[in-house]
């Protein structure tokens, strides 16, 4: 664990981070989560990565859109020092409103959860035109907990339909039912790399893909 890191909680299945630290320094933790890690890889360079810290990126999606869906689908929290004690709060939370008190980690729990991703740019180089990241957590057979979280296609937050999956089996017929409820849930803004009809399908698709990753997970279990 280096100077970034903090065992904020004692629980060796959950990573932590200090909010102090860069977005480099998060991507070079050897114990960061592969997916933020791959969404922290794309489009933004590593001088605006040295440039940004976990504590403000954190309460912005703007600041890396892709990496804040990420946690959104990780269900990541933020420990927040506030009245003398510490406080435990979803990222959810934080992007609805702001914390009382000063965010000094953030918190992925490193086991039980299932993530699957799937975008489209104009070149691999490209902030994704739409991205759908998605995170399962399993209950034996059943789907215990869903979460997707999507970028340009509305605002970066958790979606409404993966809920549907909860408390049966993940398969390829409810994961297309909460595809296309997506389609129906998102509000996409049209610009000149697509539209809002296109963005619309898209994150369909892209939810289908990200799901489906996480069935390929499972059934490797």
């Amino acid at each position: 664990m280096n100077k970034d890191e903090q065992a904020v909680s004692r629980d060796p299945k959950v990573w932590s981070i200090s909010a102090e630290a860069s977005l480099q320094d998060l991507l070079d933790s050897p114990g960061c989560p592969p997916l933020l890690r791959q969404t922290l890889s794309g489009a933004m360079s590593w001088q605006d990565r040295n440039r940004r810290f976990v504590r403000s990126a954190v309460a912005s999606p703007r600041v890396a859109p892709q990496w804040s869906a990420a946690l959104l689908a990780l269900g990541a929290t933020v420990t927040v020092q506030g009245d003398g004690e510490l406080v435990e709060i979803p990222v959810e939370t934080v992007l609805a409103q702001k914390p009382k008190g000063e965010i000094i980690a953030l918190n992925v729990r490193m086991e039980g959860v299932r993530w699957g991703e799937a975008h489209v740019g104009r070149t691999p180089a490209d902030e994704p035109i739409v991205a759908s990241i998605a995170g399962v957590e399993m209950g034996g057979a059943s789907v215990r907990q869903a979460r997707v979280a999507l970028t340009g296609a509305g605002p970066v937050r958790l979606a409404d339909a993966p809920s549907q999956l909860v408390g049966g089996p993940l398969d390829k017929e409810r994961i297309q039912k909460v595809a296309d409820a997506i389609e129906q849930e998102v509000t996409p803004e049209g610009d000149f790399r697509g539209s809002e009809e296109y963005r619309r399908a898209v994150a369909g698709v892209l939810t289908r893909r990200a799901l489906e990753q996480c069935l390929s997970e499972v059934n490797h279990d």
